[in-house]
């Protein structure tokens, strides 16, 4: 039966990260930006949700979908962060107070591209110039080849407290379609280290559906990653988009397991992780029992924002450097996409805003109902402020998920069964009326098995 409802609902969709996605965006005032910034600054929660996007890495991981500049010339690193300091000073002068930050998040790209030292200059200037609450949570994404025991101690010594290790799969024949290199050992050397030095979480990436990956070698995968322990783990599913990211035609469709095939991957790492003792949550993530992203799921204060699953919901969400994209509630934004045209406007002294879009109330609903279903699993619309007129077009493509046993419906509420779990983004895909209504015109994301 999982294997036909797999062929069934293997269709492409977001993965919900927002809504409306990037590709539905259609309504944007560059002149309103900053002025939305402020409102969200000034009603919301007082505290600032900080991205800083690091775009370069040494060599191309054929499999990654990010904004990325490939290079060995590690000049860059100097004048980036100075760039990436001036766009920062222009948020101070829009908020017009010293802000507080409650989280802070290196992504990109390879973070630890750059040396400690060049990190430890970003870092001390923001935090010279803003305040951050006893609990913010400080996080890095690092690459287990380049990442040495000089970054863990020096973005320790300045509070970072989180370490997200991109393993992805430790089979050889794996990493070299994907053009992706790293040890067992180094991953768990890494690990080791860093609790050590007291971050508190240690989160691993691990992607299923990458090329050449059979049941056997994701089996070998998830059992040394389970043996290292680490607090969580992001199983995220391969996003095949080589229309998007040529790179990914360095392997064949043949070499790609698709349909049933790839979610047989899936629930084969599941199985294993359940019985290691993790505990899986909203989509394809899995803490030990006590972490605090587990403890916001069964307590119902699971949010999500582009970030993906946080346990604090987002009033501002700033996003800084190439591509990055900001959240002020009413409003979204995205930097320029390619480096050059970033660091042109900022030398102009220009925010390097490029598109965005203005939330309708329509879209404010909506995003509303799918966040409960990716970070709940269920939503409703009882209340007025939860309505909208489009809640019947998604009936409608719920009752095909109901027929499938895949959610239970009533006259004001949906909920996802146990069964429907695996289809959690067709579910948040029933009330994207955008999509929809566009007939399919955007297909540029992956697909959903």
């Amino acid at each position: 039966m999982i294997e036909k409802l797999a062929s069934k609902y293997d269709v492409p969709a977001p993965r919900y990260t927002s809504y409306p996605t990037v590709p539905q965006w259609d309504s944007w005032d560059p002149n309103a930006w900053a002025g939305a910034v402020q409102n969200a600054w000034r009603t919301g929660n007082k505290t600032i949700d900080l991205y800083i996007h690091l775009p370069f890495c040494e060599s191309l991981c054929t499999y990654c979908a990010c904004n990325t500049r490939i290079t060995t010339n590690h000049s860059v690193e100097s004048p980036y962060v100075a760039n990436l300091l001036k766009e920062w000073s222009m948020y101070l002068a829009i908020i017009g107070e010293k802000p507080v930050i409650s989280s802070l998040h290196l992504g990109g790209g390879t973070p630890t591209f750059f040396n400690p030292e060049n990190l430890a200059t970003l870092i001390k200037e923001i935090k010279s110039t803003s305040t951050f609450t006893a609990d913010a949570v400080l996080s890095f994404e690092a690459h287990p080849a380049n990442t040495t025991a000089e970054h863990l101690q020096v973005l320790s010594s300045l509070g970072f407290n989180r370490l997200s290790l991109g393993v992805q799969d430790f089979n050889p024949e794996v990493q070299r379609l994907i053009h992706r290199q790293q040890t067992p050992f180094q991953v768990k050397s890494l690990t080791i280290l860093s609790r050590i030095l007291q971050f508190n979480s240690i989160n691993f990436d691990l992607i299923y559906g990458l090329p050449g990956q059979t049941k056997d070698s994701i089996s070998e995968t998830i059992k040394l990653v389970t043996e290292i322990r680490p607090d969580r783990i992001a199983f995220y599913s391969y996003a095949h988009v080589p229309w998007i990211r040529p790179g990914q035609r360095a392997y064949t469709d043949a070499d790609i397991p698709v349909g049933a095939a790839k979610r047989e991957l899936y629930d084969t790492g599941r199985k294993i992780l359940e019985d290691s003792g993790y505990i899986e949550i909203g989509l394809d993530h899995f803490a030990l029992p006590g972490d605090e992203l587990l403890v916001a799921s069964e307590s119902g204060e699971l949010h999500r924002n582009f970030m993906g699953y946080t346990t604090k919901e987002s009033t501002l969400l700033i996003g800084l450097g190439v591509s990055a994209i900001s959240d002020a509630g009413t409003m979204y934004a995205q930097n320029e996409k390619t480096l050059e045209l970033w660091s042109e406007a900022i030398s102009k002294n220009i925010k390097p805003v490029f598109r965005g879009h203005i939330l309708t109330q329509e879209d404010k609903v909506l995003r509303k109902h799918i966040m409960n279903i990716m970070c709940k699993g269920e939503t409703d619309w009882k209340k007025k402020e939860n309505k909208t007129e489009s809640i019947g077009e998604a009936l409608f493509h719920l009752k095909q998920l109901q027929e499938d046993n895949l959610v239970e419906l009533t006259d004001t509420s949906a909920k996802v069964t146990a069964a429907g779990k695996p289809f959690m983004r067709n579910a948040g895909l029933c009330f994207d009326v955008r999509h929809h209504r566009s007939q399919g015109k955007n297909s540029i994301y992956s697909t959903t098995a």
